[in-house]
């Protein structure tokens, strides 16, 4: 029998990885991520993402794309691939001078935390059909993510009640710094051909736009930038995921990096992620 990976067809993550809505969810928690100033601080001086936006934001996609779809052999490979460049990174408080590694255990936690949060509140905001047990289901299956990228299971939240608690405890440490505020103008015009401007304004703007609305209110705040009401927010959201959805999922899928694809290749057709799978 085929490998059916770390999570398998199973899991509430199989199922709800393969929504569209996880592309505004990514940008969100790109957005709640710049909070964190040191988990920030080791992006901004370890990387040229302004030069290769979309090279980043496709090395995300195939990272989560093979843990979730790929065999437990290749996710347990991306996992040394991340756990190794984090070991060998480091960054600098420029107000204490401070030098620390950005695989820190604290920091690794903010930026799994800030990720499973968004994926899990923009998917459901926007229609993804999901109870409070198969949430907690959701969160508690990421821990084997967490493991990959180099923490230890037992410390990180199972449950929403647990992610809520731990999200309640690091907020005093939260601000829009410089480098939010670097992310934040990123988010918003990221560098393109000049061809290709109106293009950005028409759709990623949107997309940014959305995202960041879907944020808390406490980075609202933070940021200094004021959200549509709750329940406009919960409208849009609905309505961009009425339309993604309506593109047919083996068109979606065809965009790379595949791994739905190969993962039905690998296992047959009855893998094919489906939200009415949940209540099986």
């Amino acid at each position: 029998m085929s490998d059916p990976g770390l999570f398998t067809p199973n899991s509430v993550t199989w199922q709800m990885h393969g929504d569209p809505m996880m592309w505004v969810a990514g940008v969100r928690a790109l957005y709640l991520q710049a909070l964190h100033p040191r988990a920030v601080r080791g992006v901004i001086q370890n990387s040229d993402f302004r030069r290769d936006a979309w090279g980043r934001l496709m090395r995300t996609a195939n990272f989560v794309g093979t843990t979730t779809y790929g065999t437990t052999e290749a996710a347990e490979r991306a996992g040394v691939r991340v756990r190794k460049i984090h070991s060998m990174l480091t960054a600098t408080d420029p107000d204490t001078g401070e030098r620390y590694g950005v695989g820190e255990p604290e920091l690794l936690l903010w930026v799994h935390c800030a990720e499973i949060d968004s994926y899990l509140h923009v998917l459901r905001r926007s229609g993804f059909p999901l109870t409070d047990a198969q949430a907690d289901r959701y969160i508690a299956e990421h821990r084997v993510s967490a493991r990959l990228v180099g923490l230890d299971p037992a410390t990180v939240p199972a449950s929403r009640a647990e992610l809520a608690a731990y999200f309640e405890k690091v907020r005093p440490e939260l601000a829009a710094g410089t480098e939010a505020r670097v992310v934040d103008d990123f988010l918003l015009r990221p560098p393109t051909h000049p061809l290709l401007v109106p293009a950005r304004e028409l759709l990623w703007r949107r997309v940014a736009v959305l995202a960041y609305a879907a944020l808390p209110s406490y980075a609202h705040e933070l940021y200094g930038r004021p959200a549509p009401a709750p329940a406009v927010v919960t409208r849009r959201l609905r309505a961009t995921g009425r339309l993604l959805r309506a593109v047919p999922a083996t068109v979606r899928w065809q965009l790379p990096p595949k791994h739905i694809l190969r993962a039905m290749a690998r296992l047959g057709p009855g893998a094919r992620p489906a939200p009415y799978k949940l209540g099986r």
